[in-house]
């Protein structure tokens, strides 16, 4: 039992002799509860983009992306990367919005409100980001079966054998194999991090929704 259920209890409870808590201290204390829950969904997707912004310029001199970076597809990814960034901005934009307007908020229909917006804000992120990744994963994919030379020279070998549907049928499952075990692993990541604090903000949710209620 937490602390909001110990108050709601002694609010609740008419036997005590000390002051019992007002609608309005309850209100308070939810309302603290959901804005600070908030800040952190704001920060923890900062520095999830600092983290994978980090990676990317530590990996970038590695063997793999040097030669991707000679296959000269950069409008491809430019456009990308340039894509990617500019909505995981709005959503950071988002973030803090819903932040803002949950510490300002002054009722609890309000309140109730901005809860269901920031649920849907980051369950709308979440599905970005993986949704982004199966795309960057087959624009990928298709860059390196089109300009690849080594991949090229084993299609042009397998199909020499009768066995080109074979090689792209390897290829393909081995990559959706992969992309799953990272999807899943970037799942069990949300789920961890977003997952519990939406499960804390659900429950201010319907916490607010006895009190009004009642």
């Amino acid at each position: 039992m937490d602390e909001l259920d110990l108050l709601k209890k002694d609010w609740q409870n008419k036997e005590h002799n000390y002051p019992t808590l007002s609608y309005n201290e309850i209100y308070k204390m939810i309302h603290s509860k959901s804005s600070n829950i908030v800040k952190w969904i704001f920060i923890i997707s900062i520095l999830e983009f600092a983290l994978w912004t980090f990676l990317s310029f530590f990996l970038k001199d590695a063997e793999s992306m040097e030669r991707f970076r000679s296959y000269n597809m950069e409008g491809i990814t430019l456009t990308l990367t340039i894509a990617g960034y500019a909505v995981l901005a709005y959503f950071f934009y988002l973030f803090f919005r819903n932040y803002k307007r949950i510490s300002t908020t002054a009722s609890i229909k309000n309140l109730m409100e901005n809860i269901l917006r920031t649920r849907r804000t980051v369950k709308q992120y979440v599905a970005f980001n993986l949704i982004f990744l199966v795309i960057s994963t087959i624009v990928v994919l298709y860059i390196q079966l089109d300009q690849d030379q080594v991949m090229i020279a084993q299609a042009q070998e397998a199909a020499a054998n009768g066995e080109a549907f074979k090689y792209y049928a390897v290829i393909i499952i081995t990559t959706i194999i992969g992309l799953a075990i990272v999807i899943g692993i970037l799942l069990l990541f949300y789920w961890l991090i977003y997952g519990i604090l939406l499960k804390r903000l659900n429950r201010n949710y319907r916490e607010l929704k006895k009190i009004e209620q009642e």
